[in-house]
């Protein structure tokens, strides 16, 4: 049976998210999304390189610098200054929070950490099909979210602006920055102005090696 409309549509947003690479994807649809032996696996093969045929083809049209590569340049830049960067960090704003605190854990320098910034695999499938991307954001300190939590974002908010985003967030903790307007295109290989896709979850602390 060939593969419904959705489910080539869900292949299509995983090979557009730019981190997974080919057999990831075909292991992810056919032995975690979906029950072993509901799809067939050389159907999602064939959808998986056809979706990276038709990647590939589109992307001879895009900018040299595209709103990806500028997402890159800005978490690197909050690497620097401290903050735990992550993107595609899990599928849910949990596993992103799991994630920063393994991050922060595994980090030689603690002291120097002041705050932490991620979005997750449902942000991601959001941003892929135009609807802008959300991210998450605070202190280390889980008491200190009121307080230092909106300093947190504004220096997020000020490296995002700084790279023309326009952005939405009301100034509180309470509400997740929003990235509106952002089109997706996220390039695999190396970029003149950000890490690669690979780079983008590296430990914040090898930036500075």
């Amino acid at each position: 049976m060939p593969l419904k409309p959705e489910t080539l549509s869900e292949i299509a947003a995983f090979v557009r998210g730019g981190f997974e690479e080919r057999d990831r994807i075909v292991e992810i649809f056919c032995e975690e999304m979906y029950a072993p032996g509901e799809l067939d696996l050389a159907d999602v093969e064939v959808a998986v390189e056809q979706a990276f045929a038709s990647l590939e083809a589109e992307k001879v049209n895009w900018p040299r610098v595209t709103d990806c590569d500028k997402l890159d340049t800005v978490f690197a830049a909050l690497t620097k200054r401290g903050i735990i960067a992550l993107q595609n960090a899990g599928y849910t704003q949990s596993d992103g929070y799991d994630d920063v605190q393994e991050q922060y854990h595994a980090d030689p320098r603690q002291e120097a950490v002041i705050g932490y910034c991620f979005y997750h695999g449902q942000d991601l499938e959001r941003a892929v099909h135009g609807n802008g991307l959300y991210l998450a954001f605070g202190p280390i300190d889980a008491k200190k979210e009121e307080t230092e939590g909106p300093k947190i974002g504004l220096l997020i908010v000020e490296q995002l602006r700084n790279q023309g985003f326009d952005v939405q967030w009301n100034g509180t903790f309470n509400e997740r920055i929003h990235i509106k307007n952002l089109d997706w295109k996220r390039r695999v290989e190396p970029t003149p102005s950000g890490p690669t896709a690979k780079d983008a979850n590296k430990p914040w602390w090898k930036f500075w090696q």
